[in-house]
């Protein structure tokens, strides 16, 4: 053989190995997908921690659409097995401006449901809103009781353990005991009708049962909480560019199923990752990843500072917590919308950015910072938020109009629903079961009634 044809051959060899390596190989397989609810309303799972302890309940809120919560008075079950369905709560006097519920969870460790409620006395004048929200839990035993877990006091004095505005998107930590949400702050938002200076700052704030919350009356815009609530992500109205402040935290999640390793070996037993908004020397806004080390006891405030906040001030961290920001990229987050997610290790923590071909794939870091790893080669981008699978070996999310599950070992990515038009593609989120054996999501559906999110699992 010439050695100008051997050198050719081996070009290609090498060339073959290296986009092999960039992108594996796509798999085609056709799990059994399987309609589970039928009915002429919505039926929206949140994105994670839908299914009950035992994998035999999923739970959700009746939207037809992501946007409607202010007018979606019911949260609901549906069994799995055999689809029926049982409503666990439903509001008082639901109109078009609230209260609204919605985005409901399952305990990990209890019959428990967590969803978003908004204030009780939603009218015209004073509609849902992201400062007026609050976590309510259902025991799946004794339905249509309401447990108010995070207390909430507008009136100053205000109540240290209680928070000033709306919670939102909850999520349990592994063990059940805290829970983790974004947090927008009223007090503020209403001053900064009159001060143009003060902004709402939506950061990020946990509660756990250390004690129970009571708070002074003020008809239904008060209420008391179950568990003691504060904010653990530092946000600042004017952060200072070039510095890792943060006007904004938002999407977070718990790390690991029981903390994560530090870098001085020891190990942190609660600790959240959520994005933040940071600004470059130019002032240009990007969003990186940040992670807060948070202690066991948070009632405790720093010296001259206050967990409840002042009139002119969004409530303290606590003492203890420790943030610091761990990527530092070019061109920061990108892609639609998601929380971002740990697996169960708590070795890493993933999110969505975008390749040099300009495609979203989801990408990794340590939660004590490092380098930042490709788990996706995708050719098309990602389109949903995503997920670990329960032994953390595989990512479930939606691209190109289809489920797809990646191996992290390998690469690979499994096609798992045949590709669809927009109309008629998966939505939403797709969320393992807790034995790793189904994955939910919704799709809609058209009938004689109109067109409904219903609920499917797919089953290998």
């Amino acid at each position: 053989m010439p050695r100008l044809l051997i050198k050719i051959s081996i070009f290609f060899f090498i060339l073959v190995g290296i986009l092999s390596c960039r992108a594996p190989k796509l798999i085609i397989m056709h799990y059994k997908e399987r309609q589970l609810t039928f009915g002429a309303s919505g039926h929206t799972i949140n994105n994670i921690q839908i299914f009950s302890s035992s994998d035999q309940w999923i739970v959700f809120d009746t939207r037809n659409n992501d946007t409607e919560i202010s007018r979606t008075g019911s949260i609901e079950m549906v069994d799995v097995h055999t689809g029926e369905i049982k409503q666990l709560y439903k509001t008082e006097n639901q109109t078009q401006y609230g209260p609204g519920v919605g985005a409901a969870t399952f305990s990990p460790v209890a019959d428990r449901v967590l969803f978003l409620h908004g204030i009780r006395n939603a009218n015209r004048e004073h509609p849902y809103d992201f400062t007026r929200r609050t976590g309510v839990a259902v025991d799946i035993n004794k339905p249509f009781q309401p447990e108010f877990l995070d207390a909430r006091n507008i009136i100053a004095p205000y109540t240290p353990g209680a928070l000033r505005g709306g919670t939102h998107a909850h999520s349990w930590s592994a063990d059940g005991k805290w829970i983790s949400f974004t947090y927008n702050d009223y007090v503020l938002q209403q001053l900064s009708k009159k001060d143009s200076t003060v902004k709402d700052l939506r950061t990020v704030a946990v509660m756990t049962p250390l004690s129970k919350v009571t708070v002074v009356e003020n008809g239904k815009e008060n209420n008391n909480g179950e568990m003691f609530s504060a904010v653990v992500a530092a946000v600042t109205a004017s952060p200072k560019w070039g510095t890792d402040e943060i006007d904004r935290a938002f999407d977070e999640t718990w790390i690991g199923t029981g903390g994560y390793q530090r870098k001085d070996g020891k190990w942190q037993p609660h600790a959240i990752a959520f994005q933040g908004n940071v600004y470059d020397e130019k002032g240009r806004a990007k969003t990186e990843i940040f992670v807060v080390d948070i202690p066991a006891d948070i009632t405790k405030a720093r010296p001259g500072e206050h967990l409840e906040g002042t009139e002119e001030s969004m409530p303290a961290t606590p003492s203890g917590t420790a943030q610091r920001r761990i990527t530092f990229s070019a061109e920061g987050v990108h892609g639609p919308r998601h929380w971002l997610r740990s697996t169960p290790d708590g070795k890493l923590i993933a999110f969505l950015a975008k390749d040099e071909k300009a495609i979203v794939q989801i990408y990794s870091v340590s939660p004590n910072g490092g380098a930042v790893s490709q788990l996706t080669f995708n050719n098309f981008s990602i389109q949903s938020s995503f997920n670990f699978s329960p032994d953390g070996k595989h990512l479930a999310y939606l691209a190109d109009n289809s489920i797809f599950i990646t191996d992290l070992q390998t690469k690979a990515a499994t096609r798992t629903t045949s590709g669809t038009t927009a109309d008629e593609a998966p939505t939403g989120g797709v969320v393992w079961s807790n034995d790793g054996k189904a994955l939910a999501y919704n799709r809609y559906v058209s009938n004689k009634e109109g067109r409904f999110l219903q609920i499917f699992l797919l089953i290998k």
